[in-house]
């Protein structure tokens, strides 16, 4: 749909601030002068995998995804004009450009326009809540503290390394209760329920967080296919045509087609499987691609079909289960995640080796998590992204700060021998459960 003019702010532009958010969990998110340069993505590559990759942004003009919001002197009147998607179901993309001395807004889909006094802060905390009406639930359950395997193991974990931690959680009174098996269990992206050698034994990892107590998580990218692996070669026919999800794993990335009978039921299966070894919280990371366009064995939207992908995941885990969004289109999400990533990954570098916030970086996280804290027990639990405090990680004492000044999900992800005295102390302290109240 091509974009049109929906109205317009008459100001002075270099008064103006104005707040983009963005298309996904990684994509860039904040409030910026008119004279300012917000992130675009460094590559086209980084377009698909952080940004939204149908409408890039043209030079000289700002764009959210679903939402846009104008301040026209800057804040201090306290008025804010937000122009926003009319519900999960269709988020359009919402430009704004200088013409003639005012601000002309348009968008590629309906909206509806909103104004309001008190300043940005309570413009978007009230216009959360009122999305958040009919569509989340009413009141979120405080989400105790996890351990989690990736940023000090990556996708090289071992079924020894989450029992070693298991242990040394209890031991050094951590607090954790859940483990979190992130990436790197799995034999290819796509094939699930097939093991890494390497890994090991996954039964013997769940059943080893199951004997101690704790709730077991696991890590899935359940919308990607990747072109190594056995359900890309053998079930051409599940794939939705013409779709890319981008180049990650040393491979081309395919996307799974939710509407085809059979790779749904393979879904389905995928999940029904985890759940009856005892897995409860399930971490969906890359959901982005389910929202691709392509072509699908049912002619529906790919927010209708990201939203069915969802809710077929769902079915499978079961409705006491724990569903983690990460990567993932975020308006297309309300109601049908429990948690919700807000920020691109934290890294142990405090700056994006691109330059580019959406990639994993301390600084990226800090600035997109911040700007989207009023999303916190609102539409989901927010999770900012894990607790890393061993000394090799740069500005720590930020980082912890940052997740301090947060009411969602707590989660560290150190090596737990590798913390020193300040580490292991300040994660046993922000190793509390989630806020049950909206900042």
């Amino acid at each position: 749909m091509p974009f049109a003019d929906v109205g317009d702010v008459r100001c002075r532009p270099q008064d103006a601030r104005i707040f983009e958010h963005g298309w996904q969990s990684w994509s860039p998110t904040g409030r910026y002068r008119w004279t300012d340069a917000p992130p675009r993505a460094a590559t086209e590559t980084i377009q698909i995998l952080a940004y939204r990759p149908e409408t890039p942004v043209p030079d000289g003009v700002f764009q959210g995804e679903g939402l846009l919001a104008i301040e026209p002197d800057g804040g201090e009147s306290g008025v804010v004009e937000l122009w926003s998607a009319p519900g999960p179901e269709q988020v359009p993309s919402i430009r704004v450009r200088e013409e003639g001395g005012r601000l002309v807004v348009s968008a590629d889909g309906p909206v509806r326009h909103h104004r309001y006094e008190g300043g940005l802060d309570r413009a978007l905390r009230a216009w959360a809540d009122e999305m958040a009406r009919g569509h989340a639930p009413e009141r979120f359950p405080a989400v105790p503290p996890m351990w989690c395997t990736w940023y000090g193991y990556w996708d090289k974990v071992t079924d020894t390394d989450v029992i070693d931690n298991l242990m040394l959680c209890e031991h050094e009174g951590v607090g954790a209760e859940m483990i979190l098996i992130d990436d790197g269990y799995e034999a290819e992206i796509g094939d699930w329920l097939e093991g890494r050698p390497g890994f090991g034994s996954l039964r013997r990892a769940v059943d080893a967080v199951t004997e101690a107590g704790l709730r077991t998580g696991i890590w899935t990218a359940p919308f990607l296919v990747g072109h190594r692996s056995r359900i890309h070669r053998e079930h051409p026919d599940w794939l939705v045509g013409g779709a890319y999800a981008g180049h990650m794993w040393n491979q081309e990335l395919a996307v799974l087609d939710v509407t085809h009978p059979e790779a749904a039921e393979h879904l389905v299966n995928v999940f029904r499987t985890l759940a009856g070894m005892g897995i409860s919280h399930f971490k969906l990371d890359y959901i982005y691609a389910g929202a691709l366009t392509g072509r699908r064995h049912e002619d529906i939207d790919p927010i209708a079909a990201y939203r069915l992908g969802l809710e077929l995941i769902r079915k499978g885990a079961g409705p006491d289960t724990t569903l983690h969004g990460c990567g993932a289109p975020m308006l297309p999400s309300i109601g049908l995640v429990d948690i919700m990533r807000v920020s691109p990954d934290m890294a142990p570098t405090l700056l994006p080796k691109s330059g580019d916030i959406s990639q994993p970086s301390q600084l990226g996280a800090r600035l997109t998590g911040a700007a989207r804290e009023f999303l916190h027990a609102r539409w989901w639990v927010n999770d900012p992204d894990c607790i890393i405090l061993r000394p090799e990680v740069e500005a720590r004492e930020e980082w912890a700060a940052h997740i301090e000044a947060t009411g969602g999900l707590r989660g560290s992800s150190d090596p737990i021998a590798a913390l020193d005295e300040w580490g292991l102390e300040t994660t046993r302290r922000l190793m509390v459960p989630t806020a049950t109240d909206p900042s």
